[in-house]
């Protein structure tokens, strides 16, 4: 299904009812496909434990089986079994069929490279979040030794025909999907690749440690430098993947915003330090245990705070967007400021209508280093609450912007309707089962 026919798509959410009760929540969106990718570089099986069943890993899984890989998804269980003993060059047509509905396809270059010595990308889709171009990979690409040829279409013509090798690599930003590209093409190409300036987010470390598994040679310094000793052949990997600490937080922040009671089975304290520290100064009350993280509110005022998004170990892009609904109810004057994406805050106007009361502005309303600074892009937002909230006629944005929508509505007095819901799939596995058990009134 295409971002364009989801649109159809509608929930009704009549709100003003606390959530309670318990969810689990399994691997994380933004490695678990990166895994998935990996697999391609090795001609042998592996195999992935704590899959969520969500909308990417379809993808993933069709772009791989397009290209000759067995893959079976056993969705009840969250295990994906993959044997890419046999690839081949995938048919540009089918290639084409999946192309708008997300950004991975850039990452299978440097397997694709390794295993066939050509790669085809389609044009990208994705969240419009802000410009995410992909001028990193390709440079990437090219100092590894890559010949890039880009069509008219968006899509991308790849070749290696003397291989990749190792080269010095400086990001002028840490990209996440520009470190994952680096570390997917260097793990094979000859000789050593230095790249600094690298993205260390929990899902990068925990792509290289199934990189690691697979017989890769890398280590990173303290400075965001990864050094990667390329090796000739890599073999099959069994991983189970960490936690989705963006999903933990989503339902973190809608346990405040509802006045609720959440226990959330799989959170892990480790990935969500800074996001339980901004918790804990807004007034929001967590226990952490073996099996999960509870999260509640405390009955009192939340408090007003002030925060910048900015990369790992800072505090989360992802999270942002579903704190600012949460934000609307804490008493006095919040302030965030939006550093990664510039288009961060598209999800704001639905919720003003809604009754919250927040301005926008394009100015820097904060210290941290900024990307965004005087390009004329709105991307601080300052909250004032607490306000109430009534129901509206929504309509989703993206991901993360959507689950802020269904938070403003679930947090509201009287009904909502939220069009084109089922772009939350991408992120959020069994999304009307977690809304039921925790009690939401919805249809």
């Amino acid at each position: 299904m295409s971002d364009q026919e989801t649109k159809s798509d509608i929930l009704k959410v009549r709100g003003g009812k606390p959530l309670r009760g318990t969810i689990s929540v399994r691997g994380a969106k933004n490695f678990v496909s990166k895994a998935m990718v990996a697999s391609l570089l090795a001609p042998g099986k592996s195999v992935l434990h704590n899959v969520p069943a969500i909308r990417d890993i379809r993808v993933v899984s069709n772009l791989l089986r397009l290209h000759g890989v067995d893959v079976d998804v056993d969705t009840e269980t969250g295990t994906v079994s993959i044997d890419a003993t046999h690839v081949e060059s995938a048919n540009i047509a089918d290639v084409h069929t999946l192309s708008g509905s997300s950004r991975i396809p850039i990452l299978f270059s440097g397997p694709l490279l390794h295993r066939l010595g050509e790669a085809f990308i389609p044009s990208l889709g994705g969240d419009q979040i802000g410009h995410r171009p992909v001028d990193f990979h390709l440079e990437t690409l090219r100092r590894l030794g890559a010949e890039i040829k880009e069509q008219r279409d968006g899509s991308i013509d790849i070749v290696a025909p003397h291989g990749l090798h190792g080269a010095q690599i400086q990001l002028p930003y840490p990209s996440v999907g520009a470190t994952e590209q680096t570390l997917l093409a260097a793990v094979q190409a000859d000789g050593k690749t230095e790249l600094s300036g690298a993205a260390i987010e929990p899902e990068i470390m925990d792509l290289v440690n199934v990189l690691q598994k697979m017989g890769a040679i890398i280590s990173i310094g303290t400075d965001r430098t990864f050094r990667i000793e390329g090796v000739p052949e890599l073999k099959g990997f069994t991983h189970t993947a960490l936690t989705d600490r963006i999903e933990v937080a989503s339902w973190a922040s809608a346990a405040l915003a509802t006045k609720g009671d959440i226990f959330i089975r799989g959170a892990q304290q480790s990935t969500m330090v800074t996001y339980l520290n901004v918790y804990r100064k807004i007034g929001g009350q967590f226990k952490i245990t073996d099996d999960g993280i509870r999260f509640w509110h405390p009955g009192t005022d939340l408090r007003p705070i002030a925060i910048e998004t900015d990369v790992h170990p800072g505090f989360m892009t992802d999270w942002q967007q579903p704190l600012v609904c949460a934000l609307t109810q804490a008493k006095g004057l919040s302030i965030v400021h939006e550093t990664v994406y510039e288009d961060r805050f598209g999800f704001v106007d639905s919720l003003i209508k809604m009754g919250a009361n927040i301005q926008l502005y394009k100015e820097c309303l904060g210290s941290l280093p900024c990307r965004f600074r005087e390009k004329n892009f709105v991307h601080s937002a300052v909250i004032f609450g607490p306000t109430p909230l009534h129901g509206a006629t929504i309509d989703v944005p993206d991901i993360r912007g959507g689950f802020s929508h269904v938070i403003g509505a679930l947090a509201a007095e009287g009904e909502s309707t939220i069009e084109g819901i089922s772009l939350i799939n991408r992120g959020y596995e069994f999304f009307y089962d977690k809304l039921a058990a925790l009690g939401a009134d919805f249809e």
